[in-house]
């Protein structure tokens, strides 16, 4: 077999490196977003392409065609669950930003302030560790549970907002839970389908603004 001059192997082997450099270039820079939530964002009792993050996935596809978006969102997740799961997810996915919706269930189930606070706060501590934007999405509880257990129930997202470098995003169903009924499934938790839509658009505006936020700082 004829060999080929030193030059042409020399091109030959510049050109595949090149292409290689280009492949994980593309592949590094495509934005990852990793959603940890619970049965707000796990399709409670609509299909999986009617849920809010399936609407956000769309939507931010069509600004960043780009990007790639994770659910791993699981219905009766809880921020315990969140931190017990998180180290893998972060290894499996490497994600760039991470959207935080979890604490519903603790405030459900009445688990301890703190360690609530804590759990958030450790999840946060975990990304930014990794240099991942992250998004915090609170939640209200019930009105049968009171407006003063609501009320501290809300403390615990300021305080985990004000103590780490995140995007906070309040009340996610604000202008949704008793605004309408068609809103809200039966349960008086769980959006219907029809509120999804809100909640996409929501979460689309609060990442723009917080990918905003964080290209300004880097």
């Amino acid at each position: 077999m004829q060999k080929l001059p030193l030059f042409i192997n020399s091109v030959i082997s510049l050109i595949f490196l090149l292409l290689y450099q280009t492949s994980v270039f593309a592949q590094n820079s495509v934005t990852k977003i990793l959603i940890l939530g619970d049965s707000l964002s796990a399709a409670h009792n609509i299909t999986m392409d009617q849920s809010w993050p399936s609407l956000f996935r769309h939507n931010i596809g069509v600004r960043f065609p780009q990007t790639r978006v994770i659910n791993a969102s699981i219905s009766g997740e809880t921020t315990f669950g969140g931190v017990s799961r998180l180290t893998n997810l972060l290894m499996q996915h490497q994600p760039s930003h991470l959207i935080i919706e979890l604490g519903g269930n603790d405030g459900l189930q009445g688990l301890n302030f703190k360690q609530t606070t804590a759990n958030l706060n450790r999840m946060l501590i975990m990304a930014n560790a990794d240099n991942i934007a992250t998004m915090m999405i609170g939640v209200r509880m019930p009105p049968n549970l009171g407006t003063a257990y609501n009320q501290r129930f809300q403390t615990i997202y300021e305080s985990v907002a004000s103590q780490n470098t995140v995007y906070y995003l309040p009340k996610f169903l604000e202008g949704v839970a008793a605004s309408d009924p068609t809103l809200m499934q039966s349960d008086g938790i769980h959006p219907t389908a029809l509120a999804q839509p809100i909640l996409a658009k929501k979460v689309y505006i609060a990442f723009l603004e917080m990918h905003s936020i964080y290209s300004e700082s880097q």
